[in-house]
Order: structure tokens, then sequence, then C-alpha cells
């Protein structure tokens, strides 16, 4: 009798696994957490002196499109020549945005604010893109009066076709510092955002012309080399401070092209035959995420799977070996994924692989798609893709637990309510000692009455949203679910649960 009672005992905990595992979607493949950002450039043009109720509309209509696509953080370019796409007393208004710099939109509005608002209102970050160093895409641009380089002209060097800050000098630095300041003071944006663009990307023949500030400032360093890669390096040690000093939760990134060294200048470096972040845009890019100087790290891998000189696996395994402990999200070109089919499958593009080689690894916490438009058109049905399977289920950003570890409290007096627009559960926000703290989202899920509540599955993620209250599905009130709420903060640390059940 008892050997039989075992084999009951064993054979209803085996049926239990089994159905558990039935329900419960599998968190390789629908991660619960994930980055899942895109960005939005302005230097190409595509709103260049658009009206402002157009531009709206597009932005609006761009965000929803990605929110359906699963995206939960927008990189938003916001300074593409010393300049801005938001009210500044430091910058004038961009050109890309007006047609004409230190033109003011009109009807006056602020850019910035306006992706800020749209994008936490859908639950999503946003990232505040700056070009650090840029001033001139090309020579014919003209420049405000007002224009930084035509009050200190000497700041600046030509190199080809473009003007770039001298970053071998002090002045340099403190003006880019000061624009990062002011963004991070003035605007609840999530993060500072900088791309690959630092030193120049080297014209054949010709050298970046920083004799004078060499001659002024690079005594102490053995060659022109080490001393260009200090001056970035001072640079981006002193927009971490700043940043931090300013508004703590707020991230520091940047996305840096995507080969760091080749084994050919470095044993240590990866498998490949293409210009390089040390060596040719002095980028130190290891240093900045081993000193801590920045929070995240999207090397651009914009190359296909057997690529000869960049192949994509060679470098994505390359960087996955070398996060440096911090977190690291692999930018994806949707153009040339869909543009190169599968090694081993001619009839499907590169997605899919892509995808899997990216969630192999636990140092990769999601990517970034280049770029938005792209994602928008649904090129290669790359879009599709997204929402029927590998962003089919909401997803959280990763905790940034270096920054904040702190989880806010749970939600107050969760309850359903009738109101003019319908059947609405509310609740209360939770109580906070310091900004760090302070819930800025909430968590939405549900479950059918008898289900087992797993927090980890989310595919019963309902919402992620800034508001405390959600609008619930009433048909005829017969029907009895469980809905739990949780707290987010500003890291995305997530709060105790609370339940309620609802008839609907």
């Amino acid at each position: 009798m008892h050997i039989r009672q075992l084999l009951i005992t064993a054979l209803c905990l085996l049926l239990a696994t089994v159905t558990l595992a039935q329900t419960t979607v599998d968190a390789s493949r629908y991660p619960k957490r994930e980055f899942r950002a895109v960005w939005i450039q302005t230097v190409n043009g595509q709103f260049k002196g658009m009206p402002t109720e157009q531009m709206k509309r597009t932005l609006v209509r761009q965000l929803n499109s990605l929110q359906e696509a699963g995206i939960n953080a927008v990189i938003f370019q916001v300074r593409p020549e010393a300049d801005a796409l938001y009210e500044s007393r430091l910058e004038p208004w961009s050109r890309y945005l007006t047609g004409s710099q230190g033109v003011a939109p009109s009807p006056r509005w602020d850019p910035l604010q306006f992706m800020i608002d749209e994008c936490h209102r859908r639950g999503m970050e946003l990232h505040a893109w700056v070009n650090p160093y840029r001033v001139k895409t090309s020579l014919k641009n003209q420049l405000a009066p007002g224009h930084v380089y035509n009050l200190h002209p000497e700041w600046f060097l030509t190199y080809g076709n473009q003007v770039f800050f001298d970053p071998g000098l002090p002045q340099s630095r403190r003006h880019i510092c000061l624009v990062v300041a002011d963004i991070v003071t003035r605007y609840d944006v999530d993060g500072i955002h900088i791309d690959d663009y630092f030193y120049p990307y080297p014209i054949s023949g010709q050298d970046f012309p920083d004799n004078a500030s060499y001659a002024r400032y690079g005594q102490d360093f053995k060659n022109k080399a080490d001393w260009r890669r200090h001056n970035v390096n001072l640079l981006i040690r002193e927009l971490h401070y700043t940043i931090r000093e300013a508004k703590p939760w707020v991230k520091f990134g940047v996305s840096p092209f995507g080969i760091y060294r080749n084994q050919s200048s470095d044993p240590l470096g990866s498998r490949t035959k293409g210009l390089q972040n040390y060596d040719d845009l002095y980028a130190d890019v290891l240093l900045w995420a081993r000193e801590g100087w920045i929070d995240y790290n999207i090397p651009q891998i914009y190359w296909e799977i057997g690529h000869p000189r960049a192949d994509y696996e060679t470098l994505v395994k390359w960087w996955a070996l070398h996060s440096e402990n911090r977190p690291l999200f692999i930018g994806q070109s949707i153009d040339n994924t869909i543009a190169h089919a599968d090694p081993n499958n001619p009839n499907i593009n590169q997605l899919p692989k892509k995808m899997a080689l990216q969630r192999s690894y636990q140092s990769i916490g999601g990517s970034c798609q280049w770029y938005a438009a792209a994602l928008e058109e649904n090129k290669g049905r790359y879009r599709d893709a997204l929402i029927q399977e590998y962003h089919k289920y909401p997803s959280l950003i990763p905790v940034f637990d270096f920054i904040d570890d702190e989880a806010p409290k749970k939600v107050r007096k969760l309850k359903p309510v009738w109101m003019e627009d319908g059947y609405i559960l509310c609740w209360t926000e939770p109580k906070y000692r310091h900004e760090m703290q302070r819930a800025v989202r909430y968590v939405v899920y549900r479950f059918d009455d008898k289900e087992d509540i797993n927090l980890d599955d989310p595919s019963h993620i309902v919402a992620i949203t800034p508001i405390p209250f959600y609008k619930l599905p009433y048909t005829d009130g017969t029907t009895k679910y469980r809905y739990v709420v949780t707290a987010l903060d500003r890291m995305w640390n997530e709060s105790k649960s609370v339940t309620k059940k609802v008839k609907l």
C-alpha cells in the first residue's frame, strides 16, 4: 500500500509539472526582461521643415507602431550638429527641425518634451541622443549667428567636409557637459545616449588636424593616439559624473562601432579585419565599461552572419565575452538582416538566427533596432516577426541594479470601480522616501481564477502603464479573473504584488 501511494503521489507531481510546463511560456524564448529599443534619427532630414502638426502626427504614428512591435525604449536624436531639437539657451534650434538653424518652429513646440510625454504614456523609456563633437555634417551648412562656433572658432577643427569640436581642448569638454547637464536637469529623460562618432572616421591620406592642441596638452603622452584616447576618456568620465550629480537615475549609454580591435592589432581582439574603435576612432569602450563610466553598451553590429571581414556571429560572441559587467545590448541593422539569407536555410532571412544568437548569451540583455522607419515600414516583414514571435509578449527593461536595486513599495487600495468610461481597476501610488524609489510605471497581469500566479511569465502582462488605473474588458460579469498589479521604479525594480479577484 505504501508503494502504491508513493507511485500515485509521483504521478500527480508529474502531471502537475507537465501542466505547468504547458501553461507557462518558455523564458528563453519569451524573456520577461529584455531591452527592446529603436533609434529615431533626425540627421537624415526626415523631419526637416515638416510642419509642427504633421511632425507630431508622424511621431505618434511611429510610436504606436513601435509599441505594437514590443519596443520599450526609444533613442531619439536631439543634437546632431551642436544644435537642438528642444528649447535651449546654449545652442540654436536645429536645421533638421525647421530647415534653417536658429529658426524656432512655428507654432512653437518642443520635440524632446513631446517625445518624453508620448513615450512615457506608452510605458516606454526615452533616451536623448546627442552627438558630442560634430558641428557641421557639410561645410556648406550655415550656422546660426549665436552658434558656439561663431562665438569661439578657436575650439573647432575642419576635417574633410565637416567641422568638429577639438576633443583635445578642455573648453570643448566643458561645453558638451554643460549641454548634457542642461538636458538632464530640465527634462525627464531616462537616458543620455552617444553613438559611434567620437574622433571622426578617418579619411585616407589625411590626419585629423589637432597638432596645436597636441603640442599644448599632449606632452605627457608617448604618442598622439594615446593622447586622443585620453581626451575621449576624459569626456566620457566627465559626462558620467555630470549626469550622476544631476539625476542619478538617468542612464548613460553608448553605441560604438561594432569592432573594438582586430586580433591583428591585439591578441584579445576579435577575428575581424575592419576599422577599429580603439585605434581609429580613439574610443576605448571596454575601459569605459570597466570603470563604470557608462551604464550600457550597444555595439553596432550591422553586418551579416558570414561577412568575410566582420562576421556578425563572431562579433556577438566577442562582445558577449567582453561586457565588463555592464549591460550589453546588440545594435541590429534591419536592412542588412533582411537582405541576407540564413546560412543554413536560404528561404528565410537572418533574423531568426541573429535573435537566437543574441539570446544564447546571458551577458546580452536585448537589442536596439536601426532604424525606426524601417521597422514601421515592416521591411522584409521584420515588424511582423517581432509581433508574432520575438516580441510576442511585453517585456520589462532589465534592472540596472548597480545604480539602484531597492524595489518600490507595493501599490495600495487596489479595487475595481464603475466609472463613466467603464469598469476600471484603480489603485493608489505607493509611498516613497526618495525619487529613486518612486513608482513611475505599473505592471498589470491577468490570470484565470484557478490558475497559479506566476509573475515570471510575460504572457500574463496586459499593460505597462504610468497611470494608476486600467480599463477592464468587461463583458457580462460571469467569468472570474485575478488581476495582479506591481509597481516599477526608475530602474525597473519591481515591487511586491497586490491581487484582486474580478468578475468580467
